[in-house]
């Protein structure tokens, strides 16, 4: 019979060591410390891509009202219909009020309190407060409206 059957059949037990056991939890504990960080941070850079996406609807928003603003005509009509809805407007682009509804910007996803200032959820963490979208509306015919975005990892966390 072979030596390691008879082991086998006398009670001997296979397995791992206990240093064997230990090296391999050492290495998942170093993966885990040097996975862990990256992940954390994750957050703050989904608010400011959240706070980027907001600054195009806004733009794109805007360039849309402009464009249907001048098929109608250019004239000043303080009203143009997107997607079934009358949106205000002056001076050719959405006015401060009405920007969010043009830009399709919806309360439970972005916080629209402040006319014109899109933000994150500022409920949770009052520091969010300036991680922002600013709109702010032409004065005169000829002019564009300014979009400001404050939005970076240090106003976002």
């Amino acid at each position: 019979m072979n030596k390691s059957l008879r082991n086998f059949k006398s009670g001997a037990q296979a397995g791992f060591t206990l240093i064997e056991l230990v090296v391999v939890i050492v290495i998942l504990g170093i993966l885990a410390a040097t996975a862990i960080p990256k992940f954390i941070d994750m957050s703050t850079d989904a608010r400011v891509a959240k706070m980027q996406a907001a600054a195009g609807a806004v733009k794109a928003g805007s360039a849309l009202f402009h464009a249907q603003w001048l098929v109608n005509g250019s004239d000043d009509t303080k009203t143009v219909n997107m997607d079934g809805k009358a949106v205000a407007g002056k001076f050719g682009y959405p006015t401060v009020a009405s920007i969010q509804e043009a830009a399709g910007l919806v309360a439970d996803e972005y916080g629209l309190s402040t006319p014109g200032t899109v933000t994150v959820d500022t409920t949770a963490v009052t520091s969010r407060a300036n991680c922002s979208v600013v709109y702010t509306a032409p004065g005169a015919i000829g002019e564009a409206p300014v979009i400001k975005l404050n939005a970076s990892t240090t106003t976002c966390k």
